[in-house]
């Protein structure tokens, strides 16, 4: 994966199209890291959503601050000492203790941040534990999950160890997903 990444525009659609979901994210190198922002809309079931979101990460991509509001007022603060210590709106939260990561669930650029965190080489794999943020009520719990590396810096395998979900997703240079088999696919 490239070592200097630049700021990008990236955007996705749902697998399907149509209302199903689209997402616009900037990413922008920042003083001491990285920093994520974008806006997701999208429906989860019978529900639709609007999220707005920013997350910033370190210079070894372990998040640090990430700020989520839903268009319907709903607010989450999550921030992180880098060494797995979290607060969700200001209150620690035990139960994500050695969480590095953040997984937002209506979007693929937080796959990014275990992939660029972790350097896998081929055929490694680690199970990493990470917030899982719920979309669209914003909930926050601790998951347990694994990045393998197919191809570094080309194709990893992710597997949610707790529901068996797999996926296959392939990588630019700078290890944000292209596509997202079933959920979402990269725009050109």
């Amino acid at each position: 994966m490239s070592s200097n990444l630049l700021a990008r525009t990236i955007r996705w659609s749902a697998w399907e199209g149509g209302e199903a979901g689209l997402e616009h994210v900037e990413i922008s190198p920042v003083e001491g890291g990285i920093e994520l922002s974008g806006v997701a809309i999208g429906r989860k079931e019978s529900r639709r959503f609007a999220l707005a979101y920013r997350v910033r990460v370190d210079q070894t991509w372990r998040t640090r601050d990430a700020r989520l509001r839903t268009a319907a007022g709903r607010v989450l603060h999550l921030e992180s000492n880098g060494q797995g210590l979290w607060h969700a709106n200001g209150v620690e939260r035990p139960d994500l203790q050695g969480c590095l990561d953040i997984d937002i669930a209506a979007s693929p650029v937080t796959n990014a941040l275990p992939i660029r965190r972790l350097g896998l080489k081929a055929g490694e794999g680690i199970d990493i534990r990470l917030c899982y943020i719920s979309v669209p009520d914003l909930e926050v719990t601790p998951r347990e999950q694994r990045y393998t590396a197919l191809e570094p810096g080309r194709l990893y395998r992710f597997e949610s160890l707790e529901s068996g979900f797999t996926a296959e997703l392939p990588v630019d240079a700078d290890g944000f997903v292209l596509d997202y088999p079933g959920l979402f696919r990269r725009l050109p």
